[in-house]
């Protein structure tokens, strides 16, 4: 194939290298990067917008200065400008995050590279100095670890509360309960018709409330979702519930880790209230469980074979029910959806986020670069 003269011409025009000049202008008119040069001392012999917009320095205040004017007083009395310079000669390159300063005394957190330029004889000519201002993002970085500790507080406290009523249920209803049914029983036996009869109704409906407030028990506070991790407390629930039900099921999980507590008991509670739907609502006669690692969350669906009624439901409870599931997912920093057509079943579906443990205050890998 022949290509035109015009485009073989463009094509060289293309491919031609900047001139110095062109290149300087580049430079010099980029505003996200401050970069400039220092001479082997560590003096400034060059300066662009960028460094002028984010250091506060024109040019002419700032050449001829040395680079250390731009880190704390701490860093200047530790020697660290220098100690930089001397690691980027003995490394070819540092790259560094910390505090620096503008010129009118304000604090930055920024991201440095320093890249030790020679000549073609290897004798050191200078740095090249290249910084970017990264408040924004390590102030979000901070607003999500904040909202974590949140979050994780929240779902802590939520289980204790939740861990607490379950025990008072079962340690005092619950007794209480089961002592007079058995002296319902005991006084069927002793009383003529037609009040053992009566009695022994009146027990059967205490016995049966006994059984409700068991099974709320368990949904409060059902045991290894807290001490064995999410897929063998999944499991076990499933066991439990769906086996309670002659349900047949199916449990898949592929996951690249086990997730925190906290994100493990929300997904556990979100499929817990799915179940329960599925067993009020749907009629069905499977449910299909799976939880797999994505985006870096852990997505889940929890799909029956039921009748596909609609997500509206007719009752306060099963409408909050769905609302829970929803606020559960999103006040981890996820989503929420349910997908149902008559005749065809409903899937419930979520993600949320599976990060990495928080350190906790006084591990010694936690942060303490802190603006003063």
């Amino acid at each position: 194939m022949t290509r035109e003269p015009g485009q073989q011409t463009w094509a060289r025009k293309e491919a031609a290298p900047l001139s110095e000049a062109a290149f300087t202008l580049l430079v010099q008119g980029v505003l996200d990067y401050g970069i400039f040069m220092l001479d082997p001392q560590g003096y400034i012999i060059s300066w662009n917008a960028g460094a002028e917009r984010i250091k506060g320095y024109r040019a002419a205040d700032i050449l001829g200065q040395h680079f250390s004017v731009f880190y704390p007083p701490e860093d200047q009395s530790s020697g660290k400008p220098q100690w930089e310079l001397e690691t980027a000669v003995a490394d070819g390159r540092l790259e560094d995050e910390g505090w620096r300063v503008r010129q009118d005394g304000s604090r930055f957190w920024a991201n440095v590279v320093i890249t030790p330029l020679w000549d073609e004889k290897g004798v050191l000519q200078g740095f090249g100095k290249v910084t970017r201002d990264m408040s924004e993002r390590r102030a979000a970085q901070h607003a999500l670890s904040e909202r974590r500790r949140l979050f994780d507080h929240l779902v802590q406290a939520q289980e204790t509360e939740r861990r607490r009523i379950a025990w008072d249920v079962h340690d005092d209803s619950i007794q209480t309960m089961v002592a007079a049914a058995m002296r319902l029983e005991l006084l069927a036996e002793r009383v003529p018709e037609p009040y053992s009869a009566e009695l022994q109704r009146l027990d059967a409906s205490v016995r049966e409330a006994i059984g409700r407030l068991r099974s709320l028990t368990f949904r409060l506070h059902p045991p290894g979702i807290d001490r064995h991790g999410l897929v063998e407390g999944l499991s076990s629930h499933l066991d439990d519930v769906l086996g309670s039900w002659g349900m047949p099921y199916a449990f898949e999980h592929q996951l690249d880790r086990e997730p925190t507590p906290e994100t493990a008991i929300t997904i556990f509670r979100i499929v817990q209230e799915a179940l329960l739907n599925v067993y009020k609502h749907a009629r069905a006669t499977r449910v299909d469980v799976r939880i797999t690692s994505a985006d870096g969350g852990i997505v889940t669906r929890v799909v029956d074979d039921g009748t596909g009624a609609p997500a509206a439901r007719d009752g306060a409870r099963d409408h909050f029910g769905v609302i829970e599931m929803r606020e559960r997912a999103e006040t981890a920093g996820g989503w929420w959806s349910m997908h149902s057509r008559p005749g065809t079943g409903t899937t419930v579906e979520f993600w949320v986020p599976n990060p990495l443990p928080l350190p906790s205050p006084a591990s010694p890998s936690a942060s303490t670069d802190e603006a003063p």
